[in-house]
């Protein structure tokens, strides 16, 4: 049986109208295909990132236990490019060099954690031309002043159990290995509005075993020098301990202005 012309073109115009408000609820959740499915990239998004979040996760985890000697080459900071030594002990204590890490870049320095505690001590240098010598700052896992923190040394240390924890406020992304960097690299970022966010946002590389190859973040780029060599049974200190002031990164206040005589 056939529809009246008439009666044809009805049903027809009521279905025009009738298939865009159905389509539209069908997708009120979201885009789909023909199939009925989420289009591959918008399934795929949160699960890449999850899988980025877990590969950094345990990349971090390996650093953590992988102990070594490694010399890193620092730029993108005031001044030329410098060597930072790292010492990571079969015993989990450590020790960083940073050469220009006091006294506005006029003195080195080294930071070390050991059983006994957390130390700075002054390297020979231009700006400190005496024999090595270190200051106790405290326990070994206690927070650095801002004023003494030449910050280089976090990538190495406390920055590492942040990446490894699922619970911090991170978001991660697989990342194009830059220049001079080897290993896998992921882009990270906080997703709070924290004055103190548990770490800088930036690039950061690792190779399978766990060696870092490369940060770069706001304390500059710290990309690995050379194959890394074997770790010491304990980080030894630069010098004896003393009772003195630990060196500030800042430069010396000048002779006769308020301030002059501190670090």
């Amino acid at each position: 049986m056939h529809a009246h012309p008439r009666t044809a073109r009805r049903m027809s115009g009521a279905l025009s109208l009738i298939l865009p408000a159905l389509l539209a609820a069908c997708t009120a959740d979201g885009p789909v295909t023909a199939s009925g499915t989420p289009p591959a990239s918008t399934a795929a998004a949160p699960t890449e990132v999850e899988a980025a979040r877990d590969e950094l996760a345990a990349l971090a985890a390996a650093a953590q236990d992988r102990h070594l000697t490694a010399r890193y080459t620092l730029t993108g900071t005031d001044g030329p490019a410098r060597d930072i030594t790292v010492t990571s002990a079969n015993d989990g204590t450590w020790r960083v060099d940073v050469p220009g890490g006091a006294l506005g870049g006029t003195a080195d320095v080294s930071l070390a954690a050991t059983a006994d505690g957390l130390f700075q001590c002054g390297l020979p240098s231009a700006g400190r031309p005496e024999a090595a010598s270190c200051v106790r700052l405290g326990d070994r896992d206690d927070v650095l002043p801002r004023r003494l923190d030449p910050r280089v040394q976090h990538p190495f240390t406390d920055w590492l159990p942040v990446l490894t924890d699922r619970r911090a406020p991170l978001s991660v992304s697989a990342a194009a290995a830059p220049p001079g960097a080897t290993g896998s690299c992921y882009a990270v970022e906080t997703t709070s509005a924290s004055l103190n966010p548990p770490l800088d946002v930036g690039i950061y590389c690792y190779d399978r075993d766990g060696t870092p190859t490369f940060v770069r973040a706001a304390l500059g780029t710290l990309t690995l020098a050379g194959p890394p060599g074997p770790a010491p049974a304990t980080a030894p200190l630069a010098g004896p301990v003393v009772d003195a002031e630990p060196l500030g990164v800042a430069a010396p206040t000048p002779s006769g202005s308020p301030g002059a005589g501190t670090s």
